[in-house]
């Protein structure tokens, strides 16, 4: 069951509140489902994730409970009453909201075709769903064409060019999301793709204004307020802001200090000997670095590499030929540098300038030699 609902219940941060719980009743029929099938329902209630459990009658069942916000939740229907434990990817599966109040599913014959009535925030899903639908079909195919590339067509100039295409879909997701920000303010789905408005590297302070278009009313929600307090966290490292200072040891445990390079351009890059796309992108950064080392540019790699993976640490340095300082804890995602830039995914990077500022994030591919074209000339 992992594989069903990992991806689904990751919801948004928690912390102690002391909220009303708020009921709700789901109402359902699903065609004339009776014994041995039955109906699963996984939630969150707080910090608590909840599973629930319905015999089917003529194909009708209803679940009730209390949420303190609204929910991701997943309906599953168990047709053959294997019990839930031995369900696998192949199950019966309907992804959808939680909120407040009464609402209704129905299908003919299963819960993956279910139609909800009576809720808003699955219509206001549903609408976002539709909005986004181009751009997800567009990447659809970008992927499989990347994918069907051969070792002798993935060549550098095609590896820039569909980095190009995916900025543009980024480009236009970033503006359609925006868009149903601004015109859904009292919407909870609204502030919940406040999360996706720029991916890994968001901007906060366009992200505060957005936050700041919400209704009054959703804008003193408890998870409005913990978004909030991440956007001020957020603002630690925006562009403009001195680089956070950290010291982690080399390859050979001599402590290093990112303030020692104070004076140079430094490319902070975040990595690990594990993760495919930063093996992907080594050879690019190999080449910038080595084109512009003697222009008062240099690079700290961070791994996030574990303990026990050290020896693949040393090698992936050897083997993707990386002569710039290489910096670890090997404390895997609780790298402290990892922390204290707020890195959520890899590979990612920060560009110092010689006086300690942040001054661009998240460079691949072509962008990272523009931008070092630009602040240290040809």
């Amino acid at each position: 069951m992992k594989k069903i609902f990992l991806f689904m219940i990751t919801l948004l941060p928690y912390m102690a509140m002391a909220q009303t719980p708020e009921t709700f009743l789901i109402r359902s029929k699903i065609g004339n489902l009776g014994a041995p099938a039955r109906a699963y329902l996984i939630y969150k209630a707080g910090a608590n994730q909840v599973i629930d459990s319905a015999i089917i009658t003529a194909g009708n069942f209803d679940f009730s409970g209390q949420i303190l916000n609204p929910s991701n939740a997943v309906l599953v229907i168990d047709h053959k009453g294997v019990g839930f434990e031995k369900l696998d990817s192949t199950a019966d599966v309907l992804n959808f909201y939680i909120d407040k109040g009464e609402f209704a599913l129905s299908s003919p014959d299963s819960a993956s075709k279910a139609k909800i009535t009576g809720s808003k925030i699955n219509d206001d899903d549903k609408n976002f769903k539709t909005l986004l639908n181009p751009v997800k079909d567009k990447a659809q195919k970008l992927a499989a064409q990347r994918n069907a590339a051969t070792g002798a067509q993935n060549t550098p100039e095609f590896r820039s060019a569909m980095q190009e295409k995916y900025k543009a879909l980024q480009a236009e997701q970033k503006t359609i999301i925006k868009k149903f920000i601004l015109g859904n303010p009292d919407s909870y789905l609204s502030l919940m793709a406040l999360y996706s408005v720029d991916g890994p590297s968001p901007d906060p302070f366009e992200l505060d204004t957005l936050f700041n278009s919400l209704s009054p009313g959703l804008k003193n929600t408890e998870t409005a307020k913990i978004f909030k307090n991440s956007l001020e966290t957020l603002k630690h490292t925006a562009l403009g802001t001195m680089a956070p200072d950290f010291t982690q040891n080399d390859v050979n445990g001599v402590p290093v200090k990112l303030s020692s390079f104070r004076g140079k351009y430094v490319l902070i890059d975040f990595w690990a000997s594990w993760c495919g796309p930063c093996r992907e992108e080594n050879p690019n950064v190999v080449k910038v670095y080595n084109k512009y080392k003697e222009k008062n540019f240099t690079i700290i790699g961070v791994s996030l590499d574990k303990q026990s993976g050290r020896a693949d640490w040393l090698a992936a340095i050897k083997n993707d030929g990386l002569n710039w300082t290489q910096v670890s804890d090997l404390k895997f995602w609780s790298n402290q540098a990892a922390a204290l830039y707020y890195v959520s995914s890899i590979p990612a990077n920060f560009l110092i300038d010689p006086n300690g500022k942040i001054i661009a994030k998240n460079l691949r591919g072509d962008d990272l030699e523009n931008k070092l074209k630009e602040v240290l000339g040809k």
